[in-house]
């Protein structure tokens, strides 16, 4: 997280959230929303700068994936089904965690590993109806290697729920990250408007 020091934070309040707004030197976005009572990170998503300076769509790293036709003005003449897979990331204050949702088989189906060599958590059913490869952007940005030992799921509901245990650097970091932003928080708490430092 040594990226995030340079980073010029803004810190927007919305009631009972703890959104910040990180920009970067090299022209990259990302903002977060924390529960104001657990911090716990609810939103992370990133936005780059195209080659010719416009700016690009936000992708979302953790929290709901962006409901389809959201914010568009005409009806949508092709949506996807409800009931294809669905994909996110909520992680916990001790791990990161995966939710799929609409997988409707049982839990001995399932296989979930890590792949050393592509850096990734693969996701795959014995009955080839389901296939999967992400990886953990933090373990990356850490430079931290990927532990099978790290990883768990569980299956209810018709959701797959992919846990992988925080490593003690990640938290540490987190948890002086959570400092860094409260001493934010206070600093701009008599500002009525959202400045930048």
């Amino acid at each position: 997280m040594d990226c995030l020091d340079p980073a010029l934070k803004a810190p927007p309040h919305s009631p009972g959230r703890r959104k910040v707004h990180y920009l970067f030197p090299d022209g990259k976005e990302m903002a977060e929303e924390y529960d104001e009572k657990t911090s716990e990170l609810r939103v992370r998503k990133w936005r780059v700068k195209s080659a010719l300076g416009a700016l690009g769509q936000w992708q979302i790293e953790v929290g709901e994936p962006a409901l389809p036709g959201a914010g568009s003005l005409g009806p949508e003449l092709i949506t996807e089904s409800n009931s294809n897979p669905i994909f996110m990331r909520k992680d916990t204050k001790m791990s990161f965690q995966w939710r799929i949702r609409n997988l409707p088989y049982p839990k001995d189906v399932y296989s979930v590993c890590v792949d050393q060599k592509e850096r990734c958590v693969v996701v795959r059913t014995t009955n080839k109806k389901y296939y999967k490869k992400f990886s953990i952007p933090d373990l990356d940005r850490y430079q931290l290697p990927l532990d099978d030992s790290s990883l768990s799921f569980a299956h209810a509901n018709c959701t797959l729920i992919i846990s992988y245990q925080k490593p003690k650097e990640v938290l540490v970091a987190e948890s002086n990250l959570q400092k860094e932003l409260k001493k934010v928080q206070t600093a701009h708490s008599s500002d009525g408007d959202c400045t930048t430092q």
